[in-house]
């Protein structure tokens, strides 16, 4: 099978949406399939891999982070790709890659899906701070009904994200294919030589936060909580990953609530061995963000032996509704607190924890998920229309 994806968003972007596509691109390949891959260009990346093109992009004042592909040249692009004879066309995100990619699959008259990565209808607002909330809600349901339009299939990562769309009125077939682990990929990480590389002292308590430092994440309320919690353990620290928009505002909280002493920024880490040491440096990873359609970071953590406090909402519930290597905590400052101190003070409970955090990772292997996903496509295509296909089967 070959298929061409399309995608406004790809490394050396760091976020979810790269590392769902770069997942499933890697298990296609192992199992005999062909991809190529449309993605903006970024300014001084060079692109090494044949099979992905960069296509000129503009600069984005509102997310200095992304890019916007530029119209005419991804056209041009596509139509110099269209004579490869594609079985199928797979977008990413609603933005160019959807409006150049339907008409695309229309004219060549194959099957084009699309996944549903990021729940905007809890984004937009952080961007346009200056217009109302309520409008920006209208103008994220309609970016997605205004999506569903046209596809032959929409592929959503959790249950709660196929029912917010379900709530927009969207009519299109939908498949739950969350996104998987190679977990052949995740060795154990060391947190002596994290603190050693970035000359912190070992042995303090600590929490981890790994992700996009943006303000959707809900990594204010994180800091709220190691408030609270160094009142009792004050030598607690929080380490925050990532990079992103919310950085300077979170800094200026960190400065007003006196927990300098108590945070580190240690912005973007290398995939891998420095980002695995990452993991490993914590007691405990902290997740609070309301507006996950999966929260692949929180598998991630599983995966490592790291436990995980978190709240469940979306797309996290998903993932740690029968969680055996997480503590569940209420979006509230003093019931997240309890279960931070808890943890960090039941080093048997960590390692219980940790154990079968394992266990639970290993539910959610990339093998199962992207087999469910060439399932899906060559339904597609035997069918010549998915209208016959279950709504919302679910992959794990």
């Amino acid at each position: 099978m070959k298929i061409l994806m399309i995608s406004d968003v790809y490394y050396p972007r760091v976020n979810g949406v790269s590392t769902s596509i770069a997942t499933f691109r890697k298990a296609l390949h192992d199992l005999g399939h062909e991809t190529a891959l449309v993605a903006p260009d970024y300014p001084g990346f060079s692109e090494t891999d044949d099979s992905i093109l960069r296509v000129p992009s503009l600069y984005l004042p509102f997310d200095p982070e992304d890019r916007m592909m530029r119209l005419r040249p991804l056209r041009r692009c596509l139509q110099a790709l269209a004579a490869q004879q594609f079985d199928l066309i797979h977008i990413h995100t609603p933005f160019i890659a959807h409006r150049a990619g339907v008409p695309l699959a229309r004219e060549l008259g194959i099957p084009v899906v699309e996944t549903y990565h990021t729940y905007f209808e809890e984004y937009f607002h952080h961007y346009f701070p200056l217009l109302p909330r309520a409008w920006m809600r209208l103008a994220a349901r309609e970016v997605s009904r205004r999506m569903g339009r046209n596809l032959d299939g929409l592929i959503v990562p959790s249950l709660a994200i196929e029912r917010a769309l379900r709530g927009y009125g969207l009519e299109v077939p939908i498949r739950i294919i969350p996104t998987g682990l190679d977990l052949a990929e995740f060795v154990p990480g060391d947190g002596q030589r994290f603190c050693h590389t970035h000359g912190l002292t070992p042995d303090r308590p600590t929490l981890v936060y790994v992700g996009r430092v943006a303000h959707e994440k809900n990594i204010g309320f994180l800091l709220e909580v190691l408030d609270q919690v160094r009142r009792t353990r004050p030598e607690a620290r929080l380490i925050i990953a990532g990079e992103g928009p919310a950085r300077r505002a979170l800094q200026r909280q960190v400065a007003r609530l006196k927990l300098n002493d108590n945070v580190v920024f240690v912005g973007y880490l290398q995939r891998g061995q420095p980002l695995w040491d990452c993991y490993a440096a914590g007691d405990a990873f902290v997740f609070a963000s309301r507006t996950e359609t999966q929260g692949l970071v929180l598998l991630e953590a599983l995966a490592l032996g790291v436990p995980v406090i978190s709240t469940a909402e979306l797309g996290t519930y998903d993932v740690l509704k029968d969680c055996a290597g997480a503590v569940l905590a209420e979006p509230r400052v003093a019931d997240f607190t309890a279960s931070v101190l808890r943890l960090l003070d039941n080093r048997d409970l960590r390692l219980q924890l940790g154990s079968r955090g394992r266990l639970d990772a290993a539910r959610w292997s990339v093998e199962s998920t992207s087999c469910a996903l060439v399932g899906y496509y060559e339904a597609l295509l035997g069918s010549g229309t998915p209208a016959s296909l279950p709504v919302a089967e679910t992959a794990i």
